[in-house]
């Protein structure tokens, strides 16, 4: 008895599974365990800031924040911020976003803006930069 309900159960799961199709229309794509980033260089007149008190980062075809996550707190080297990573590949076009970058200093008396480019995609392995500044000057 029991060998004909296993019996029932394979052939049905088997029967089930035939229907579904690969809707992958990544073609099995194979990528590195790399995990890129891209950070940015915030100065002012005595080289590198120390911190910033306000740094945001928009998709602007979205219209949504960046998730910059935990990551965005850790700032080992002096004024180098993270603007996006490899978590929002899937949440940037093939044909790259322009990432509008606001930061104000430390003292909450100077704003600057800066717009980036960055491609991403369903299928990209990993987030590239196109276009944009690599650092940002305070007066």
């Amino acid at each position: 008895m029991f060998k004909k309900a296993l019996l029932i159960v394979f052939v049905a799961a088997t029967m089930l599974s035939c229907g579904k199709k690969n809707v992958s229309t990544c073609q099995d794509k194979v990528c590195t365990e790399e995990f890129a980033m891209i950070l940015m260089l915030f100065k002012d007149k005595d080289g590198p800031v120390k911190s910033l008190s306000k740094l945001t980062v928009i998709n602007k075809r979205t219209n949504q924040p960046v998730d910059r996550g935990s990551a965005a707190t850790i700032n080992t080297t002096p004024g180098y911020y993270l603007i996006i990573d490899d978590r929002s590949t899937k949440g940037l076009s093939e044909s790259g976003d322009d990432i509008l970058i606001t930061a104000t200093d430390s003292t909450g008396t100077q704003t600057k803006t800066a717009i980036i480019k960055v491609a991403g995609g369903a299928c990209a392995c990993h987030i590239k930069k196109l276009s944009g500044p690599d650092e940002l000057q305070f007066n």
